[in-house]
Parts: C-alpha cells; structure tokens; sequence
C-alpha cells in the first residue's frame, strides 16, 4: 500500500514539473522608434577663439639701448603714441657732425664759385689759359656734390635721432612685449606686437578625418560662450595646408564681422553644415547591442509581434545617434530599451508612443 502511494506522488510530481515547465514565456513591453534615413548634410561644431588676423610687430629702425618703455600687455594705442624710447645720445652728436660739415662744405661752394667767376674773368682777357678755367669748373662742381652728400648725411643724422622714439601708426591693442628698459637691441629687433582694432578672426583646429569636408570661402555661423545672445555668419578665409605636427590638426581662419563686444582670446563655436558622405540610418545609442564581437539592434515584427537580431555596419555620431550603413532599412521598428533582455523570437507588446521607457520584468 505504502509503495502504491509513494508511486502516486511521483507521478503527480512529474506532472506539475511538466505544467510549469509549459508556461508560457511573458510578453515583454519594448519601446521602440522607426529607422529613418540620415539628412543629406549634418551640422559639425569645432571650438576655437577671437584671433586677430594681424598683428603688427613693431621695432627700431636704429640700434641702441632702451630707456623707456611707455606700455604694457593690454594696453590701448592710437596712431601717434610714443610706446618706447632709445638713448639718442650718440645719434645727436652724430647730427651735430653732420650740420658742421654742411656749414664747412657750403663755404667751400662759396669759394669755388668765386674762383670760377674770376677765371672766366681773367680767360675772357686772355690771361689765363683753358685748363685754368677747366679746373676752376671742376673744383666747383666738386664743391656742390660735396654739399649735396653733407646735407644727405646730416638728414639721415636728423632721421635717426628722431628713429630713436617707436610710435604707433595704427589704432589696436599691445598684445606682447618682448624688450625691457635697459636692454640694447639692434635694428629691427622685435619690441611690441600690437593686434589692430579690425580684422578680426575665429581660429579653429580641424582634425585630419574632417578637414576635407571644408573649402574656403564656405559659409559657418559662429557663436561665443561668453556672449551667448551673439550668432554672426561667418567665411572660411584660410586653410592651412600641412597639419600640426603635434596635434595632427589643420589650422583654419574664419572671417567674422566687426563687433565691439569681442575680445582677443574669447571662446567661440563655429558651427558648418558638411554633406554625408553616403546614405545611412540614424538610431538613437541605446538601440545598440554589443553581443561578443557583432553589433546587433532588435527589430520588431509587427506581423508576428516577435522581435529579431540583425547585425550593423557602424559608421559614426550623429547629432541624433549612431550613424549605421548597413543592417537596418528605413521603416524598421527598432527596440531602443531593454535590448540586454532580447532574444530572437521573444514575445514584445509595443508601448504606448507617450509613455516612459517600459521597464521589464
């Protein structure tokens, strides 16, 4: 009797574990989005900063050493500033040298003058003979050149004393300064970099990946963090034709508008509308499933209700998401939560458009 209903239990064991084992699997809610086809050009935003186009590097026309420097880094000059002083004592003396020798040169022209006139004077009677006269001629001629290169030099003297004072010619701001009070420089030696008020530019690195996407004279808008209310329409100017050897990025000018509330420095944003090289799907990122080496998304089969993998070809971000050349097709009800819970063939229910992203079981 005992063995009649150990046996019966068996039995009745074996079939709730073949009940349970035939339940069904629960339909999962998914939420999903339909695949669309990339737009023909994407927005690409590079930052850089307000670049002057020029700067004006300003320097001595003569030797010596500096004993005044007037400016500073920041500072604001207009045409006529003394910005630095050289000690010009050498130079006077030197002038001074030159208005005696024009003072000594001009009598010599008096005397050859005087000298010619009483030859002409004396050939004319016949006392003296033709090569008296010509020496005379020549002696005079003599005397003038002498007095042209005196009067040449002591100009050039009076020019480098006044050399001696380095004055803007242009309205804008110092924005380096590379000689000291005391220090001797040569002619020509950098002094002052001065960043003219106009001109100014928006200086971007573009990487090497991109750079081909760009052509000057191409339209971008530019915008700046510390002016956010400001948006002007800018142009490629320039683009540099080697890469920064460090950076591995291309070096591009950007023309902007004049505007008051710019500064040398500030960070800006340029923004260019570029073509899509080829046609392509864009999914937002959760839609992606990395499962061991294959890229899956989870498609869901509105006639079956059932959802299926499919392996993708990833070819970068997008503004909207992930670029994908391959895999998917426009018009595919892609899952873009719980794809971790996705199986081939599993059960979905599609949430409601409005709702949350559905949690899963």
């Amino acid at each position: 009797m005992v063995r009649v209903l150990l046996l019966a239990s068996l039995a009745a064991l074996a079939a709730c574990k073949n009940d349970v084992a035939k339940a069904p699997d629960p339909i999962r809610p998914v939420k999903v989005v339909v695949a669309s086809q990339s737009a023909p050009t994407r927005a690409v935003t590079f930052s850089g900063s307000v670049k002057p186009r020029i700067e004006q590097v300003l320097s001595f026309r003569i030797a010596g050493k500096i004993v005044e420097r007037k400016v500073n880094i920041g500072d604001r000059i207009v045409p006529g500033d003394v910005l630095a002083r050289l000690d010009t004592t050498d130079y006077s003396l030197s002038l001074k040298t030159a208005e005696a020798n024009v003072d000594a040169t001009r009598t010599r022209v008096d005397v050859a003058a005087d000298a010619l006139a009483r030859a002409r004077d004396l050939f004319s009677k016949g006392f003296v003979a033709r090569s008296v006269l010509d020496q005379r001629g020549l002696d005079n001629d003599q005397a003038k050149s002498a007095y042209d290169a005196a009067r040449a030099a002591r100009d050039q003297a009076e020019n480098q004393t006044r050399y001696g004072d380095l004055v803007a010619d242009i309205s804008g701001i110092v924005t380096d300064v590379r000689a000291e009070s005391g220090q001797v420089v040569a002619a020509g030696t950098p002094v002052i970099t001065v960043a003219p008020d106009k001109g100014r530019e928006v200086a971007v690195a573009i990487p090497e990946q991109d750079i081909r996407l760009f052509s000057v004279g191409e339209a971008v808008t530019t915008r700046y963090w510390a002016e956010p209310d400001l948006v002007q329409a800018g142009k490629i100017r320039e683009i540099s034709g080697s890469a920064d050897p460090a950076s591995r990025t291309f070096a591009v000018r950007v023309t902007i508008p004049d505007d008051p509330r710019l500064r040398l420095g500030q960070t800006a944003t340029v923004t260019a509308n570029v073509a899509n090289d080829a046609p392509s799907i864009v999914l937002p990122l959760p839609a992606i499933d990395k499962r061991g080496s294959n890229t899956l998304v989870w498609v869901v089969d509105p006639g079956t209700d059932t959802v299926a993998s499919r392996k993708v070809t990833v070819d970068g971000i997008a503004a909207e998401g992930v670029r994908m050349t391959s895999g998917v097709k426009p018009g595919d009800l892609v899952v873009v939560a719980g794809t971790q819970f996705m199986r081939d063939g599993l059960k979905v229910r599609l949430a409601s458009p409005d709702s949350e992203t559905a949690r899963l079981d």
